[in-house]
């Protein structure tokens, strides 16, 4: 009779523990949203606190001309109900139209999660061109993981603000028009799906997808299995930023590869003499390899000086380089995303959000 008292004792604090550990958001309110992240922010304060999960029913989270709301807290993880139906949105005053003022999200902690929710920033972009700097997530943490979140902006979409970070991401889409990917660090794109959207109000123009600065990490943003949805404007896959901006494409699939400027990546750099800018295996919408046998490109700064000339192509042995374990080491991102989906289904289930 002890025993079986003693282990319902144990259950019951199991469960009384689990829910000091989740804060479910009032459907729809975005104070409530706001709220819990600042709750979070005060419980997860130490880098060594227990997971602890925010969950978010769908519906539309109104932030308005609210921007920079902090995730400060570690070890957090923002779970929707599904990533189209949990839509998290502000909309800046065009004249702070600024990549460092805008973010609906700014990261800050180390080891966060993000699934299954969209940010959008609503900035009214084509009322501020030729510049419409408009975050979604700005991280300055690292270690960050998101799985199916869906990103809508157009000029700075998702901001990775950490010469040091590693993150990673998974079925996630990013929207936007130029350098939309963008920012520091070693970053992990794997199943992504990036949608260019028109680049001016009437269409014209070329869309540029990332703008890295890699300088205290080795590797840059690597693009793996992703996909490229394009429908108005040209695009090319990306430029640079400063620094030593490195980015690759692995195993991409190109819904329109006619859209593709022929130069493939900007040839008119930003800010640096030299990048490492390579593709492989790039595919058509039904699975052919149209990557070109050699694709070699004369570079140079905006001002024209300092040109210099790379091969993009990436061969076989190259290729090989990039597995996660060889980025990231001992931080396994896929296994940990595996095993938060698996708690936040369960999660989902206890507290309805199915």
């Amino acid at each position: 009779m002890k025993q079986l008292i003693l282990f319902v004792a144990c259950i019951m604090m199991s469960l009384s523990t689990l829910s000091q550990r989740v804060i479910v958001v009032e459907k729809g309110n975005a104070q409530s949203l706001l709220d819990a992240i600042s709750k979070a922010n005060e419980q997860n304060a130490d880098t060594t606190a227990e997971r602890l999960f925010i969950l978010i029913p769908n519906g539309f989270y109104d932030l308005g001309e609210t921007v920079l709301t902090r995730i400060s807290g570690h070890n957090i993880a923002l779970i929707g109900e599904s990533m189209t139906g949990v839509v998290i949105q502000n909309k800046p005053d065009v004249k702070i139209e600024s990549i460092s003022k805008t973010a609906v999200f700014q990261n800050r902690g180390k080891n966060n999660y993000y699934q299954d929710l969209t940010l959008k920033n609503a900035l009214d972009y084509y009322s501020s061109e030729p510049d419409g700097r408009a975050v979604t997530l700005q991280d300055k943490g690292t270690r960050t993981i998101c799985n199916r979140v869906r990103m809508l902006s157009y000029q700075d979409t998702y901001y990775s603000d950490n010469e040091k970070c590693q993150n990673y991401m998974q079925d996630t889409e990013i929207h936007g028009t130029i350098d939309f990917v963008c920012g520091a660090g070693d970053v992990w794109f794997e199943g992504c799906k990036i949608v260019t959207e028109k680049r001016t109000r009437d269409g014209s123009g070329i869309n540029i997808i990332t703008a890295t600065r890699t300088s205290d990490t080795p590797w840059g943003y690597i693009f793996n299995h992703c996909t490229i949805e394009n429908d108005v404007s040209m695009f090319n896959f990306g430029r640079s930023w400063h620094t030593n901006p490195r980015c690759v494409w692995l195993s991409t699939t190109l819904l329109t590869p006619e859209k593709l400027e022929t130069t493939r990546f900007d040839d008119e750099g930003m800010k640096t003499s030299g990048n490492y800018f390579k593709e492989y295996h790039t595919m058509n919408a039904q699975g052919k390899d149209i990557t070109p046998e050699t694709n070699v490109v004369t570079f140079t700064l905006r001002d024209h000086t300092q040109p210099f000339t790379a091969e993009t192509i990436m061969t076989k042995k190259e290729a090989k380089q990039y597995t996660l374990k060889h980025i990231f080491g001992n931080w396994k991102p896929d296994k940990i995303l595996k095993k938060l989906e698996r708690q936040s289904t369960k999660l989902k289930k206890q507290y309805n959000l199915n």
